[in-house]
């Protein structure tokens, strides 16, 4: 498949909202499944400077536009962890994992000096900018989209539907960390003003569910011939694109951050109504079902369970994400650094269904990895646990002189874990890191069925309390993975519990926890609790002793109220002339 890069001049710099000039780079060959490309415009020399009146005449280049809006989506995982830092130190704020040391002694996190703001953290000033990238592009593609004369291939309402879910779903990534943004519905021009106010969150959140009414309403329609229909969704080289199911997942899970309490602090019941309903509108289609098996769940071509997903081609552990972040050298990576806490693990519960803290669950702190929640199986690597043909060393023997340690576990070494936990679940077993070895897919979830049944069963049980709906949504998931049922009779609060601890296990590390946490307003309570790992002793060849200890200062935490929200970036709010309001605290 070849590509061609064409850069394209907009009749002069256009100022956006997060930087003064733009130049749109157009990949042509944008591949969302098998994207082919027309051989016509495959023949254009590379680096032809193209004007937007061109594009937008030429029905090919105009779709090739529109495919750039999907570039700005978020599509990785251990995001939080690897840009959340300052002068390469550790990253994700919530206790599920932890970003190893690249920099010892050189700086902590900011969210341990308190602070988040500009350039100190990625995920406030990079997505920022990235999202009004996002939304500029689809506003362009809207602006044009009905005066390019579109051919059967090339099909205007579905390039439009797709815009319109993708700027709401860019508007959802900004309103999720900043509450109330700028919403723009054009692209700006040189003459327009740029210091705009901010519109109210609940102005953000009414301008989202109104691009998603507009998308359904073209995807919901069953004129659109064999590149895509509701029931079957888009042919085979044109996965990963909007549907039906994405724009309703999208709602549940706009709706379900709405009726929490960081936005809903007087508990409105119509809201938690609102949001149960949007996820049941999924479940009611009778198209997605859970994938059989948890611990094969990221790992298929395609599945019931995917609503969307991010379409990518089997990747090794020669560099990349699994390569430079999640295999150890040990295991041919090179810094297994993206490390589960002993936080994390402590929230499994025993396969009996009783949580660890009961003192009849069966749990024994010097036997920790027997009897668990099969997820944590398929979630975490852990000492001693058979993984690519022989046993994870991550122990630590006291007995010898020098102190010798495990092959997978070397304290003076920042490339290995500081938790003695890796990611199982984001690292296939059949992916060795170096040249050489099998690749494995690993994609990126955007949207499946598990996360939906999880929002309808916290938000009917938050509406109605634990009705027999709450309890079946729930025990699908607990089913699939091997778990009893939740036991009958619990409480309003007792199933909240339930189902918050449900989330952490079942989403583990799909980039889902630090939004709970904000959106339940739980940061503070969650958040500075001490992150621990486990230290793993070897008295024999087989047998350990097993100490739960806390993580250096450098892994801690700080969190304040203020800090549900992130700040708008400080360059948008000096640049702005006063008009751009910061949050509040910031």
């Amino acid at each position: 498949m070849r590509s061609l890069t064409l850069s394209l001049r907009f009749g002069g710099p256009i100022q956006s909202l997060v930087m003064k000039y733009m130049n749109y780079t157009l990949v042509v060959c944008f591949l969302l499944g098998a994207t082919s490309c027309k051989e016509d415009f495959l023949q254009r020399d590379p680096g032809v400077a193209i004007t937007q009146e061109n594009v937008f005449t030429d029905p090919v280049l105009a779709t090739r536009f529109a495919d750039n809006s999907y570039n700005f989506l978020l599509d990785e995982y251990g995001r939080l962890s690897t840009l959340q830092t300052h002068k390469g130190t550790t990253g994700q704020f919530t206790d599920e994992a932890i970003f190893g040391e690249t920099s010892p002694g050189h700086g902590v996190s900011t969210m341990n000096q308190g602070k988040f703001l500009d350039n100190l953290s990625t995920d406030v000033s990079a997505v920022y900018t990235r999202m009004y990238q996002g939304i500029r592009n689809a506003n362009v593609m809207l602006a044009n989209v009905d005066n390019v004369k579109w051919t059967a291939a090339e099909n205007g309402p579905l390039i439009k539907a797709q815009q319109l879910y993708l700027r709401a779903f860019f508007y959802f990534e900004l309103v999720k960390r900043y509450g109330g943004v700028i919403l723009l519905e054009k692209p700006l021009t040189p003459t327009d003003n740029f210091d705009l106010p901010r519109n109210t969150y609940d102005e953000t959140v009414s301008f989202i569910l109104k691009d998603l009414a507009a998308a359904e309403a073209i995807l919901d329609k069953e004129t659109w011939g064999t590149i895509y229909t509701p029931t079957t969704d888009w042919n085979a080289g044109n996965l990963g694109r909007a549907t039906v199911g994405s724009v309703r997942a999208l709602r549940s899970r706009l709706l379900l951050m709405d009726a929490s309490p960081l936005n809903n602090p007087t508990g409105d019941v119509a809201k938690w109504q609102r949001a149960a309903d949007a996820a049941k509108a999924i479940m009611s289609m009778g198209k997605f079902s859970l994938h059989p098996v948890y611990g094969t769940l990221l790992n298929q071509p395609t599945s019931p369970e995917y609503i969307q997903i991010k379409v990518r081609g089997a990747r090794s552990g020669n560099g990349g994400f699994l390569g430079d972040f999640v295999i150890p050298p040990s295991f041919g990576g090179a810094q297994g650094q993206l490390n589960p806490t002993h936080n994390h693990v402590d929230l499994y519960e025993m396969a009996n269904g009783k949580p660890i803290s009961d003192p009849t669950s069966g749990y024994k702190p010097q036997d920790p990895y027997t009897g668990r929640d099969p997820r944590f199986y398929a979630n975490v690597i852990y000492n001693d646990q058979t993984w690519q043909g022989r046993k994870v060393a991550m122990w630590i023997n006291n007995a010898t002189n020098p102190v010798s340690f495990g092959v997978d576990y070397q304290p003076a070494a920042t490339s290995y874990t500081r938790t003695r936990y890796y990611p199982k679940k984001l690292w296939p077993e059949s992916v060795r890191g170096g040249t050489g070895g099998a690749s494995a897919i690993l994609n990126y979830i955007f949207f499946r069925y598990g996360e939906v049944l999880l929002n309808h069963a916290e938000a009917l049980n938050e509406a109605q309390g634990p009705v027999a709906d709450v309890y079946s949504s729930v025990n699908q998931i607990r089913k699939r993975a091997g778990m009893p049922d939740l036991p009958a009779g619990l409480t309003k609060a007792q199933m909240r519990d339930r189902i918050h601890n449900e989330r952490a296990v079942e989403l583990a590390f799909e980039e889902h926890r630090w939004w709970d946490i904000l959106r339940w307003k739980k940061g503070v309570e969650i958040i500075p609790k001490t992150i621990t790992g486990m230290d793993v002793e070897r008295l024999t060849a087989t047998t350990f002793k097993y100490t739960v200890i806390p993580l250096p200062a450098v892994y801690q935490r700080v969190f304040e109220d203020h800090m549900h929200r992130y700040p708008i970036p400080r360059n948008e709010i000096f640049k702005s002339n006063g008009i751009l309001k910061q949050n509040p605290g910031w």
